[in-house]
């Protein structure tokens, strides 16, 4: 029982970290997501700045340096936020290759207990089948037995209780010839 009671606190363990890991994993998910909004909606609000700045940047220059500056300024966050989705999804790949492991740690934990408890059932079945067998021999003979004795001393005692019938004559004085 302590094997039992060990290994079952393991796999609680191991089940409850399982569980944080995908909860982890759920919200990396959801900031990947949310990240991916983020560049994408930071990607149109760069290319609606190009349309409307690229006329203006073709006929002033001023427009142009400002311009500039602009892209100067939103260049390091979106590689901030590239470099930040790289990181996260790297993350993301070593939790879920940790979450395989452990689920085919559980999963050979399982099939070994299956295997013992399915072992012991045949055994426990086994033993029960055989004490059957013999718990019927041991009362079917005896029972045979006094059985057989209870008819035997069924039958004496009936030919015992039963009157004997007097002998009739096979043969009659008058007529020795005739047969009866």
């Amino acid at each position: 029982m302590p094997n039992l009671d060990n290994q079952s606190i393991l796999l609680v363990f191991v089940a409850i970290t399982s569980l944080a890991m995908l909860m982890q994993a759920i919200i990396l998910l959801a900031i990947y997501l949310s990240m991916r909004k983020a560049a994408s909606s930071l990607r149109e609000q760069i290319d609606e700045i190009r349309a409307t700045v690229m006329p203006v940047v073709n006929s002033t220059r001023e427009v142009c340096a400002r311009a500039s500056e602009l892209f100067q300024k939103v260049s390091p966050k979106v590689e901030s936020a590239a470099a930040d989705l790289a990181e996260l999804a790297h993350g993301l790949r070593v939790q879920t290759e940790e979450i395989q492991v452990s689920t085919l740690e559980v999963l050979e934990r399982v099939r070994r207990q299956s295997n013992r408890v399915d072992h012991m059932f045949s055994g426990v079945l086994d033993a029960v089948d055989r004490a059957g067998g013999f718990i019927a021999e041991v009362v079917s003979k005896p029972v045979r037995q006094l059985s057989g004795l209870l008819a035997s001393m069924k039958a004496i005692i009936e030919t015992l209780g039963k009157p004997r019938a007097e002998g009739r004559p096979t043969h009659t004085p008058e007529g020795k010839d005739t047969f009866v």
